[in-house]
């Protein structure tokens, strides 16, 4: 059985750099959950993190030196769109370094393409302009036949908004795609912070993907989603 994970940039590599620790105990992890039961094979897609903030940030700065809005307007949209897919690919390149032996197969760049799975884990990137790598996540999980994906990043549960910014925001344990999608819109916009990206979502629904949003960093809770026990997160569908 294959499973797919959206591991959050913010996760792998945060502002201040790649998070080496984090990733030790993961893969120490992921390799005893694979070795538990041979048919067992995952797909990691990997976010852009501090990389792509830092980048996107620096070219909004460099418009407004310049007299121009910071953003807005589909080429610039897309030249930001790019640099986080950049970020999301060196982020993807370490973290198949970091699998060793248990990822044979190259970077996925392209979900739409031609893909060789052969090892125990492969590991994706982003691929274009107009969505980010979550949008990619469904469309590998819709490619190997995974009914559910895992959205980890820095937020233990889905908010009926944002808690910095709302005291009275409540935690979510379940939600129908429906609910999700009136409360993230129905538009991206690049390095958009939500809990999972609109135009991934409109692709889940349509293919009756369920996604599971926890916290990254928790991992025997994401263990514990694997294995089908109970845990802590928010479940989307």
């Amino acid at each position: 059985m294959t499973y797919v994970l959206s591991l959050g940039g913010s996760i792998v590599a945060p502002p201040e750099g790649p998070d080496t620790r984090f990733i030790h105990h993961f893969r120490a992890s992921l390799e005893i959950w694979l070795k538990a039961d041979s048919s067992r094979r995952i797909i990691l897609v990997i976010g852009g993190g501090g990389p792509a903030r830092a980048y996107q940030n620096a070219l909004r700065e460099f418009w407004r030196l310049r007299g121009e809005t910071p953003s807005g307007g589909a080429l610039k949209d897309a030249d930001l769109d790019w640099l986080g897919i950049a970020a999301t690919k060196i982020n993807a390149q370490f973290v198949k370094a970091t699998m060793g032996e248990l990822c044979a197969d190259d970077v996925v760049t392209d979900p739409s393409g031609p893909i060789v799975f052969t090892g125990r884990v492969l590991v994706a990137s982003g691929w274009k302009p107009g969505f980010s790598s979550d949008y990619d996540a469904v469309l590998l999980a819709e490619r190997f036949g995974a009914s559910t994906l895992l959205n980890l990043s820095n937020i233990a549960k889905v908010y009926t908004a944002d808690p910095k910014l709302d005291p009275s925001a409540r935690p979510i344990d379940k939600i129908s795609w429906e609910e999700f999608r009136a409360m993230v819109g129905s538009a991206w916009k690049p390095g958009a912070n939500l809990p999972f990206d609109p135009i991934a979502s409109a692709r889940a629904q349509e293919k009756g993907i369920t996604v599971i949003c926890a916290a990254g960093r928790n991992i025997p809770n994401t263990i514990a989603i694997l294995e089908g026990r109970s845990f802590e997160g928010s479940t989307i569908g």
